[in-house]
């Protein structure tokens, strides 16, 4: 009787500790693909904001800065013989 006992103790473990490897294994391993996928996502919108950055050359230095809007401004007011 002890042991039958025994033996029934060491399977009972030994199927609980399995089935519990194997649930928390696949449940682990959902959890780990869950959390790469939005690692990825946010690695990729984190490129894609860096490359539209990069590509706009506006963005770096205004080629117009310091342009007046009408340069014979100042040449008609130096030409005008009536001021």
């Amino acid at each position: 009787m002890f042991n039958k006992n025994i033996i029934f103790i060491v399977t009972g473990t030994l199927v609980a500790l399995l089935a519990a490897y194997y649930f928390g294994d696949s449940y682990g391993y959902k959890r780990a693909q869950a959390d790469f996928k939005k690692l990825e996502e946010a690695a990729a919108l984190s490129n894609a904001e860096v490359v539209a950055k990069a590509a706009n050359p506006f963005q770096v230095a205004n080629p117009l800065e310091g342009v007046e809007a009408n340069p014979f401004e100042k040449a008609k007011k130096v030409l005008n013989p009536f001021n």
